[in-house]
């Protein structure tokens, strides 16, 4: 039994890009400045889970990747193994599109473009049983499945788009029935972005359980400092979640900047080539901590004591988003190929690296003792 069925405090990392990295020799270093695989590393300093993005076909028609981890089944069953190997549990996100799935965009996979209705809703279950079957058939079956990937402007858009949660509900309840159906005790996590507004929360649980939204198990958020307001209103959300619905919680992306320099140049990278970071200096003024390596650290510490003050024992722990993507010339956000896709406009890199654990040189920072010490 692992540390989400034993009900232990979960400290876990997003690693979905990892292999792509490895592939563009990525390098990683340990406390004593050997060379070590990250996922080794990040165990060493108390990782006890990961969580893996899962798209249902990241590729262009022709072939082309779509980058970013270019998450297809056989890598996320890879990395997969590769956890089950060290004892690590497997937190899978299944995000019911090609490429990434998120309150700004929620795009159907190619091959569900013209679904709709109770067609949409099979596919969304067919495709749940499929995937899951292929992890059962590998002996590395998930620890937590998380049905689709920040879900408060709904899913596989224009059908299940906010407000119509009948239309959410029914498709959410297509992947808990597909999770169910092949493992009924695995439990079932529901995610939305923007952490500390309360109020999103409370409209949208509310909103899907009076739209007869299936039961699950785990209220998944999304916390950025630079955005999602302070770690007061992280608290006081979760407080209130835990009270109102009784779920278990866990904060399944969190991330803080460590600098505020651009990585662009380890990239390779023209500055106009490249996207720009997501914490960037301007977020400094908004922010509570500094974007500093021993402010990162600060960070961590606080986040860390809030979710182990939520009532009841309902906060479960945290999964740190990519700590490990660090600067690589070939790995960023997209490709041309994912940006047709998702008919967006480039420039494209790594927007992640000056919020991960290790710097762009590959050392571990700060804030990594803190999540061992924790």
């Amino acid at each position: 039994m692992g540390v989400i069925s034993e009900k232990k405090f979960i400290k876990g990392m997003d690693v979905s890009s990892l292999l792509e990295l490895e592939g563009l020799n990525a390098k990683f270093y340990d406390r004593d400045g050997d060379e070590r695989n990250a996922l080794a590393i990040l165990q060493e300093y108390g990782a006890n889970a990961i969580r893996l993005r899962l798209w249902n076909h990241p590729y262009s028609k022709d072939g082309e990747p779509y980058g970013a981890g270019t998450n297809d089944l056989e890598t996320t069953l890879e990395l997969a193994r590769r956890a089950k190997e060290r004892g690590i549990d497997v937190l899978l996100n299944l995000h019911y599109s090609d490429f990434w799935a998120d309150p700004g965009k929620q795009i159907k996979p190619k091959a569900w473009y013209d679904y709709t209705g109770k067609r949409l809703e099979s596919a969304v279950y067919d495709y749940t049983v499929a995937v899951l079957r292929e992890f059962q058939r590998e002996g590395i079956f998930p620890d937590l499945v998380q049905v689709g990937n920040g879900l408060e402007n709904g899913l596989l858009w224009p059908d299940g788009k906010r407000p119509d949660f009948e239309s959410i509900a029914q498709l959410v309840n297509a992947g808990i029935y597909g999770v169910r159906d092949i493992e009924p005790d695995i439990p079932v996590m529901i995610h939305l972005g923007n952490g500390g507004n309360r109020g999103l929360y409370r409209e949208w649980f509310d909103s899907y359980f009076a739209s007869d939204g299936e039961d699950f198990d785990v209220i998944g958020l999304s916390y950025d400092p630079s955005s999602h307001g302070s770690l007061a209103d992280l608290q006081h959300n979760m407080n209130d979640l835990a009270l109102r619905y009784g779920k278990e919680l866990l904060v399944a992306e969190v991330s803080m900047g460590y600098t505020t320099e651009d990585s662009a140049s380890y990239e390779n990278l023209e500055p106009s080539k490249g996207k720009g970071m997501t914490a960037r200096p301007k977020s400094v003024k908004k922010m509570e901590y500094s974007m500093t390596k021993q402010g990162q650290a600060d960070f961590m510490k606080d986040f860390i004591k809030g979710i182990h003050n939520v009532p009841k024992g309902l906060g479960r722990g945290f999964f740190y988003w990519e700590p490990a993507w660090i600067p690589a010339p070939g790995s960023g956000w997209a490709t041309e190929a994912s940006l047709k896709y998702m008919k967006a406009t480039g420039p494209y890199g790594n927007q992640w690296a000056n919020r991960a654990l290790f710097d762009y040189k590959g050392r571990p920072l700060p804030a990594l003792d803190v999540i061992q010490n924790m």
